[in-house]
């Protein structure tokens, strides 16, 4: 009986050990799965931001290399823009320091002959200056000013011109009239005549068109940010 138990006692001792063992073991082989587990997320986590910082220089690095572009081309264009606006006589022959009809650097005729605003009243009195110019007598200067309408035209960044027509009577002799349409075809702002209609004598000659000019909105420069993604 004495041995019986001494065996009984020791085979206990073995399962003990062995549990124990085994015990180690689960708990070896949880802590190594979560330390690979945890090592494979954060690999992931941070090769998902070095991808994502990579992105950002490359995208950072583009617009740092377009803007050197745009003032290298700006400090090109500086000196031909000079030259353009400071000569002595304009575009159109007028004194580019003066402020006659004609006068004015040769920015601000191009500025007038396109204008960024839809303003038909200015358009009138441009049209007006013009026939005095040429010495005939102004009967009427007709159209719609549509500026509410026109009012939603505003700045962007591919503008388009936009039509303004106009009426337009007069009478002189033969030879003032055929200088006034010469004068309409040499102007800066560009008028295209549609229709016209000539009635009287070679003395005293009425003229009525019907005409379009137009203006086009500034183009607008806006300086956008980037999501990256």
């Amino acid at each position: 009986m004495p041995q019986k138990t001494a065996k009984n006692g020791m085979g206990s001792m073995k399962r003990v050990m062995i549990d124990k063992a085994n015990a180690r073991l689960v708990v070896v082989v949880s802590v190594a799965a979560f330390a690979a587990i945890f090592s494979l997320v954060a690999a992931k986590t941070l090769w998902s931001q070095a991808a994502y910082q990579g992105r950002v220089i490359t995208s950072k690095q583009n617009a740092l290399t377009q803007l050197q572009a745009n003032s290298k081309a700006m400090d090109q264009l500086k000196p031909s823009y000079d030259a353009f606006v400071g000569t002595s006589t304009n575009a159109i022959g007028g004194n580019s320091l003066g402020s006659g009809p004609k006068d004015g650097d040769n920015a601000k005729i191009i500025l007038d002959a396109l204008p960024s605003k839809y303003d038909f009243p200015a358009l009138a009195t441009n049209i007006e200056t013009l026939v005095n110019d040429q010495s005939v007598q102004l009967t009427s200067i007709t159209g719609t000013d549509d500026e509410i309408a026109q009012s939603s035209n505003i700045d962007s960044p591919n503008p388009q011109s936009v039509e303004m027509p106009f009426q337009l009577s007069v009478s002189a002799d033969y030879t003032k009239i055929q200088a006034l349409v010469g004068a309409f075809e040499h102007s800066i702002r560009p008028i295209k005549i549609q229709t016209m209609s000539l009635a009287g004598t070679q003395d005293k000659i009425s003229m009525t068109i019907s005409a379009t000019t137009y203006y086009q909105p500034s183009k607008s420069l806006k300086i956008r940010t980037e999501v990256v993604k």
